[in-house]
C-alpha cells in the first residue's frame, strides 16, 4: 500500500471530553493513511518533506456527525411547523415520500440535498431514504460521489401508513431490504446501509422479526426513533401492551444495541427505565433539539443523558429541522438545554458551548468508531473555517471563535473538508 501523508497548519480546536477543549493557534495536525498522528505546535523531526497545507489563519476542527437526517424530507423544510408529529407526518411526509417511486424526480431531489451536505461542515451521517429501492440506491450513487461518509436505509414499513406508501406485506418488505443489501454492499466504498425500521408504529411484529434475521445475516447497524411525540409513546403502549416502554419494543426484537448497533433519534420522553436501558445495551441517542421544538414533541434532557453515560450525538432531522447545518443544532442545542434547566428541571443545568460541540463531533463521531477528534488514532475528519466575517482572529481567543461560530456560523465559510484523510473540497 501506497503511504499518503499530509499536514494541515491552523488555528485548531477540537474536543477530548464533553468539557475539555484543545486548541492551538498556529498548529500542525498530520494526517497518515487516513488516520490522525497527533497534533502538534512545532513539528517533530521526521516530517521535514512532508507537504504542508498552510490555511493562514483559518479554523481546523474535526468534521460534524449527523446522526439523524431524512434525505427525501429536504425538499419540504421548513413547512407544517405549525403541527405535530403524527399530523405532520400525514399531511407533509407521507405525500413527499410518495413521490421518490419516481426516479427522476429522486435523482433531482437527492442531487441537491447531496450538494448541500457536501459543502456544509457535516463529514458522516446516518440518513433515512424512503421505502423505494431504485430511490435509495440513486442517493447512495450521489452519496458515494460526494466523499461524505454515510450510513443510509432504505425505509421498512408495512402498516399504519397510507396506501401509496406501505409495503405489500412483512415478507415483501423484508425480501426488498435483503436485495438491496446485495446489490449495495459491495458497490460502495463510503456509503454503507443501515437497517431502518421507520418507528415500531410502522411495523409488524412479523417485520422486526424478518429484520432481526436481516441484521444477523450481514451484521448491519440499525436507525429508528424513540420517544420522540407524547401522542407517538401512547400509540406505542396501545400497540404493544406487553412492553415495559417504548425501547422495549424493539428491544423484544433485538433491534436496541447490544449485538446491534444502533442509534435512536430523539428520546424526548425516555423514563429512567428506557434511558437505563439504553446505556446498557450500548444505543446512542441522536438528539434533535430544532425538531423537538418545531413538532412541539418537546425539550430532551440532554443533561441527563450526558450525566448517566449514554453515548449521544446530535442530529439536525431535515425536515423536522430546518436546516443541515449542525452549528445550528449545537445552538438549538444550548437553548433548549437552557429552557428545560428554567422550565422544567432545575437541576440539569443547560449545555456549554463546548459540550453541544462534543456531542457534534466525537460524541455522535463514535456511532462510526473512531471519529470526531485529532486525537492520534482517530480517523481523519477535518473541516476548515474562515470565520473572518465572524471574529477578529488575532486577537479573539480559539474557545470564543468557536462559540461565535455556533451561532453566527451563516456569516463564515467553509474553504475545504476531509474525510477519512481523502478531499472532499478545497476552494
Amino acid at each position: 500500500m501506497n503511504e499518503s501523508i499530509f499536514i494541515l497548519k491552523g488555528d485548531i480546536c477540537y474536543s477530548r471530553t464533553p468539557t475539555e477543549l484543545t486548541k492551538l493557534k498556529d498548529g500542525y495536525v498530520v494526517c497518515r493513511n487516513g488516520i490522525s498522528e497527533g497534533v502538534y505546535e512545532r513539528l517533530p523531526g521526521g516530517y521535514e518533506d512532508c507537504p504542508v497545507r498552510d490555511t493562514e489563519g483559518a479554523l481546523i476542527v474535526p468534521g460534524l456527525v449527523d446522526l439523524h437526517m431524512h434525505a427525501p424530507q429536504y425538499s419540504f423544510r421548513g413547512l407544517g411547523m405549525d403541527l405535530e408529529l403524527l399530523d405532520w407526518l400525514k399531511e407533509h411526509t407521507f405525500p413527499e415520500e410518495a413521490k421518490y417511486e419516481d426516479t427522476v424526480y429522486a435523482a433531482e431531489a437527492y442531487e441537491r440535498f447531496t450538494q448541500k451536505l457536501k459543502f456544509s461542515a457535516t463529514t458522516r451521517a446516518c440518513i433515512f431514504g424512503t421505502v423505494h429501492v431504485p430511490a435509495t440506491e440513486l442517493l447512495m450513487d450521489k452519496l458515494e460521489e460526494s466523499g461524505l461518509r454515510t450510513l443510509v436505509g432504505k425505509v421498512n414499513m408495512d402498516r399504519n401508513a397510507p396506501d401509496y406508501l406501505t409495503e405489500a406485506d412483512a415478507d415483501a418488505s423484508a425480501e426488498d431490504t435483503v436485495e438491496w443489501i446485495k446489490d449495495c454492499r459491495k458497490r460502495y466504498r463510503n456509503t454503507k446501509p443501515i437497517l431502518t425500521p421507520r418507528f415500531i408504529p410502522t411495523c409488524t411484529d412479523a417485520l422486526m422479526e424478518h429484520l432481526k434475521k436481516i441484521q444477523m445475516r450481514f451484521g448491519l447497524p440499525v436507525q429508528s426513533h424513540l420517544s420522540e411525540n407524547v401522542s407517538e409513546v401512547e400509540w406505542v403502549q396501545e400497540l404493544c401492551p406487553e412492553s415495559e416502554f417504548y425501547g422495549d419494543a424493539y428491544d423484544r426484537f433485538g433491534l436496541f444495541g447490544a449485538d446491534a448497533p444502533t442509534v435512536m433519534a430523539h428520546c424526548v420522553h425516555s423514563d429512567e427505565r428506557e434511558r437505563r436501558r439504553m446505556k446498557e445495551n450500548g444505543v446512542f441517542i441522536a438528539h434533535c433539539p430544532e425538531s423537538n421544538m418545531n413538532l412541539s414533541s418537546g425539550i430532551a434532557p440532554v443533561r441527563a443523558f450526558l450525566e448517566e453515560g449514554i453515548p449521544t450525538g446530535l442530529g439536525s432531522d431535515v425536515a423536522g429541522g430546518s436546516t443541515e447545518n449542525l452549528f445550528t443544532a449545537m445552538a438549538h442545542a444550548i437553548q433548549a438545554s437552557k429552557l428545560r434547566w428554567r422550565l422544567v428541571d432545575s437541576g440539569l443545568k443547560p449545555l456549554t458551548a463546548a459540550e453541544s460541540f462534543y456531542l457534534a463531533t466525537k460524541g455522535g463521531g463514535a456511532f462510526f468508531g473512531k471519529v470526531g477528534s485529532f486525537e492520534q488514532g482517530y480517523e481523519f475528519d477535518a473541516v476548515i473555517i474562515d470565520d473572518s466575517a465572524v471574529s477578529d482572529r488575532e486577537r479573539t481567543d480559539i474557545s470564543d471563535r468557536l462559540e461565535r461560530l455556533i451561532y453566527l456560523s451563516s456569516e463564515a465559510e467553509i474553504t475545504g473538508k476531509y474525510a477519512a484523510g481523502e478531499e472532499v473540497f478545497w476552494r
